[in-house]
């Protein structure tokens, strides 16, 4: 300890020290330079007096120590420590809670708070909250409620403080059955009608995902104040309930008189870039105006994210420009709006001009990457984040397999999944989707197979994912016993994707009239695609009379298609129906139908560095423009 101080506290000045007042004078100076927040002159106030002739140490102390931290200067509130030490003031409960408060909200480390603590010799309920919130900080919600637990086994009541630090805590482990507890506790103690702690309960309901139980509490409060109208229509933009978060908000204005402020107004906007209101959108953006908020980062980055989620990419790169302060959230939101709307150019190429990261923006330049299939931009970003502290984080993760399957760099994207510590739905998800698309179906198959007998939950895309592996490795039996698995047992009803799946499956395996049946008893019957799937299954075994059929009903279905009009003239030219197949191509010129150009990604250099390109075969190589038509 006599280390720590000397190495901390040697280099601090050492001002004059003529004595020239007399101590009680002195004293009171000090505690009035506090009082205004003049650290460096009390500090040569006090660097005057003999410690020996101060009255009241532990007030003085306990003072500066405040200073320190309201003026947010960590240093000379060590050298208060090393006094307190040589003073022997550590068994006085106000000193030690200013010490406290001192090294959990300006110290580097929660290990040196947590040593400040547990050699306070007095703990009260100020020392034990101030320990629980510094844990909260930290992103260490587990010990803020160990710690809590200990505290009640030591006879310590909690105060409206501790509990809104253990319920935040909750709600940060989405542990809701603790949250209850918590609220159970809080009505015990007759704690209902603190608005800091109801705003917390109101929080964590949200962030469970039980909006009822939180707009219940919300009503039993007589008189909210702007936090718990806050809390509530965050509560219900976090649970999709985007038109009542819209309701509260003008509520909260027009009956309760009060004024929304930065974290109301970035919720409200979240909830109209959800819903494409633009208009709506406007007019928030007019009262942000109104109430001076511009300078506002958390409600700029709002607008700029608002702006993109409805389409308006000028008008979002227009806030972004005008903003005085960004960071990494700002930065973010921007890179969300190229994504958003297609343009993963964009997303890599301000990527690299970005001044602040954090794991959103990987996470979204990499799935531009792999819209792109821009596998080596997509490996730079990768090298990018692991040199950036090693993080390891799910979603980025994620991200990277997904990329490297949707290349064709499957065992890359395997390597990156067999090396997660932690995964997750999505995860899982990509790597059997990657596995089925590259080929190796039957590696997908046992992935799937894992996923049920480590009791991980499926959904819609894992099963596209398992019936398009069938599909490929012509598992008809396997394919048949997952779709009826997920109807039954999951209670996923088949979508489009998942018919397409069987549809295809039945057709590689000649089954065209069970392909069929399958079609004709979906809700989704009416879906061209899988019409396709099977007209085009009909080229490869020359059933011309069905071909026909199911043709005209495709036609019937997208008049201007042309993909009903080319697979029925390869099936004529395949079975030397020449002359009905140039009877197909007279009609789509008839009705004016026109077949749409090939197109392939081609990458080439450029000021970019790589770009990606439409080649159009008609544009690039006129005379080969009509090959086979």
């Amino acid at each position: 300890m006599k280390f720590f101080f000397k190495r901390h506290c040697s280099a601090l000045p050492y001002f004059n020290t003529q004595n020239t007042i007399n101590p009680l004078a002195k004293e009171s100076q000090i505690r009035q330079l506090c009082r205004i927040g003049s650290l460096p002159e009390a500090f040569q106030i006090l660097n005057c007096i003999d410690p020996s002739e101060i009255t009241v140490k532990p007030i003085l102390y306990a003072s500066l120590l405040q200073t320190s931290v309201k003026v947010r200067s960590f240093r000379p509130g060590l050298q208060i420590h090393a006094h307190v030490v040589k003073s022997g003031l550590e068994t006085d409960r106000f000193v030690g809670n200013s010490l406290l408060a001192l090294y959990f909200k300006l110290g580097s480390s929660i290990l040196d708070t947590r040593s400040v603590f547990d050699n306070l010799v007095v703990k009260d309920v100020i020392s034990w909250s101030s320990m629980v919130t510094g844990y909260l900080r930290v992103g260490k919600p587990g010990k803020a409620i160990a710690l809590f637990w200990d505290m009640v086994g030591f006879g310590v009541e909690p105060n409206g403080f501790t509990l809104s630090a253990v319920i935040k805590a909750c709600s940060e482990l989405r542990d809701l059955r603790l949250g209850q507890s918590f609220h159970a506790m809080v009505s015990r103690r007759g704690f209902d009608s603190n608005n800091v702690i109801v705003s917390s309960l109101i929080d964590m309901y949200g962030r469970n995902y039980v909006l009822e139980d939180a707009k219940q509490v919300f009503d039993e409060m007589l008189e909210p104040d702007a936090i718990c109208w806050t809390s509530i229509i965050s509560a219900m933009t976090r649970n999709d309930s985007f038109e009542n978060a819209l309701t509260f908000f003008y509520l909260m204005q027009r009956n309760a008189g009060l004024l929304p402020d930065g974290f109301t107004f970035g919720t409200v906007l979240t909830a109209c870039g959800n819903m494409g209101r633009l208009n709506q959108g406007r007019e928030v953006h007019s009262k942000v105006i109104t109430r001076g908020l511009c300078g506002n980062v958390v409600v700029e980055s709002s607008l700029v994210d608002m702006y993109g989620k409805c389409g308006s990419v000028n008008a979002a790169q227009a806030v972004f420009d005008r903003m005085m302060v960004k960071n990494s959230v700002s930065w973010s939101a921007l890179l969300g709006v190229y994504s958003q709307n297609g343009q993963f150019e964009s997303v890599v190429k301000l990527f690299r001009t970005m001044e602040k990261f954090d794991l959103y923006s990987f996470g979204t330049v990499i799935r531009a990457c792999a819209a792109l299939a821009a596998v080596r931009q997509g490996k730079e970003v990768h090298c990018q984040y692991v040199r950036r502290g090693g993080w390891r984080d799910v979603i980025v993760e994620s991200a990277l397999v997904d990329l490297y399957a949707k290349c064709g760099c499957i065992d890359f994207a395997h390597s990156v999944f067999v090396q997660m510590q932690v995964r997750n739905l999505i995860t899982w998800n990509s790597m059997i989707c990657g596995l089925a698309q590259n080929g190796r179906g039957q590696e997908a198959i046992a992935l799937f197979e894992d996923m049920i007998e480590n009791d991980i939950k499926l959904d819609y895309i894992s099963f596209v994912g398992v019936l398009f592996a069938c599909s490929h490795s012509g598992l008809v039996d396997q394919g048949r016993k997952y779709f009826d698995l997920m109807r039954t047992d999951y209670g996923i009803k088949p979508g489009t994707e998942h018919y397409n799946c069987m549809v295809d499956l039945l057709c590689r395996a000649g089954l065209l009239e069970e392909a069929e049946n399958l079609i004709e008893n979906a809700d989704c019957r009416n879906a061209s695609s899988l019409w396709a799937v099977l007209l085009g299954a009909c080229t490869s075994c020359t059933e011309s009379n069905t071909a026909e059929r199911i043709a005209k009903k495709m036609m019937k279905m997208e008049p201007d298609s042309h993909l009903s009009y080319v697979l029925l003239a390869n099936v004529y030219r395949a079975v030397g129906r020449w002359s009905d197949a140039l009877k197909i191509r007279k009609l789509m010129k008839s009705r004016g139908v026109k077949k749409t150009p090939a197109k392939s990604w081609i990458e080439t250099d450029n000021s970019f560095g790589a770009d990606y390109e439409n080649v159009h075969m008609e544009t690039r190589f006129p005379s080969v423009g009509n090959v086979g038509w």
